[in-house]
C-alpha cells in the first residue's frame, strides 16, 4: 500500500462474482477502495452517487455490451479512468474500446499484480496530466492545449476536450517536440508487446483532431522503425 493508492476508488463492473471478488481482494490489499457493479445498468445508477477515480469494465456484461456501457460512462464523466477487462480473443474489441476512450485493457485470465500495475499506471498518467500548473498552456501550429484540464482550442477557436489517454499522449509530444519518440516513451510505464496497437490507436485519434488531412499528417509524423515525431514549435503561455 502507498499513500497515493490510499483512498482511490475503483468501480468494478463485472457479472462474475468470483472474478469481482478476486479483483476486490487484490486491489484492497494494495490500499484501494472498491465498489462492485454486476451490470451496465447498475454502473450508470451508481455513478449518480459515486465519483470513482477509475472503472474496470468487463466487455461481457449481462444487460448491455461492455463497449456501450463504457461509452455511456465516458459521456457521464470525463474525469474517470477506464480499464477494459475482457476474455474476448478478437483484438478488434480491444481496439474499439481504446477508440471509444478507454485508457488500457487487461485480458482474462489476468495476473493480479499486472492488474494492479495497469490501474496504478492509469492513475499516475491521469495525475500527471492534471498536475500541470495553471500557467502551462502550450501553443503550437495555431493550437492551444491546457494540460491542466485536457482542453484543446483549435485555430478556429473551437474547443475540444481530450480523453485522459489523448491528453497524456499530447503532453508527451509537446514536451519533446521535434524529437523521435519511441513507442515505449509514448506509452509511459505500460509494458508493450509486438502486437500491441494501443499507441497506434491513440496516435490515430490525435491525428483526426489535429491534422487537416489525417492520412497525410503534417504534425505527427511516423518514422518507420523508430517511432513518432511531433513536428512543431511549442511556446508556453501564461493562462489568461
Amino acid at each position: 500500500m502507498t499513500d497515493a493508492d490510499s483512498g482511490k476508488q475503483i468501480l468494478i463492473v463485472e457479472d462474475d462474482p468470483d472474478v469481482a471478488r478476486t479483483i476486490e481482494q487484490v486491489l484492497g490489499s494494495f490500499g484501494f477502495q472498491t465498489a462492485w457493479c454486476r451490470s451496465g445498468g447498475e454502473l450508470l445508477r451508481r455513478l449518480r452517487s459515486l465519483a470513482p477515480d477509475l472503472c474496470i469494465v468487463d466487455l461481457g456484461l449481462p444487460d448491455m455490451d461492455g463497449l456501450e456501457a463504457m461509452q455511456r460512462l465516458r459521456a457521464q464523466t470525463k474525469n474517470c479512468g477506464i480499464l477494459i477487462l475482457t476474455g474476448r480473443a478478437d483484438v478488434s474489441d480491444r481496439v474499439m474500446g481504446l477508440e471509444l476512450g478507454a485508457d488500457d485493457y487487461v485480458l482474462k485470465p489476468f495476473e493480479p499484480r499486472e492488474l494492479v500495475a495497469r490501474v496504478r499506471s492509469i492513475l499516475r498518467r491521469r495525475e500527471g496530466v492534471g498536475a500541470a500548473a495553471a500557467s502551462d498552456i502550450a501553443e503550437f501550429a495555431g493550437w492551444q492545449f491546457n494540460p491542466g484540464n485536457n482542453a484543446l482550442r483549435g485555430p478556429d477557436g473551437q474547443q475540444h476536450l481530450l480523453s485522459t489517454a489523448e491528453a497524456e499522449l499530447l503532453g508527451v509530444f509537446i514536451r519533446h517536440p521535434n524529437r523521435i519518440l519511441q513507442r515505449e516513451k509514448l506509452m509511459g510505464s505500460r509494458d508493450l508487446n509486438p502486437t500491441d496497437r494501443a499507441i497506434d490507436v491513440r496516435i490515430s485519434r490525435l491525428r483526426r483532431k489535429l491534422e487537416p488531412d489525417p492520412h497525410s499528417p503534417a504534425l505527427i509524423k511516423t518514422v518507420y522503425g523508430a517511432g513518432y515525431l511531433f513536428m512543431a514549435t511549442v511556446r508556453w503561455l501564461p493562462a489568461p
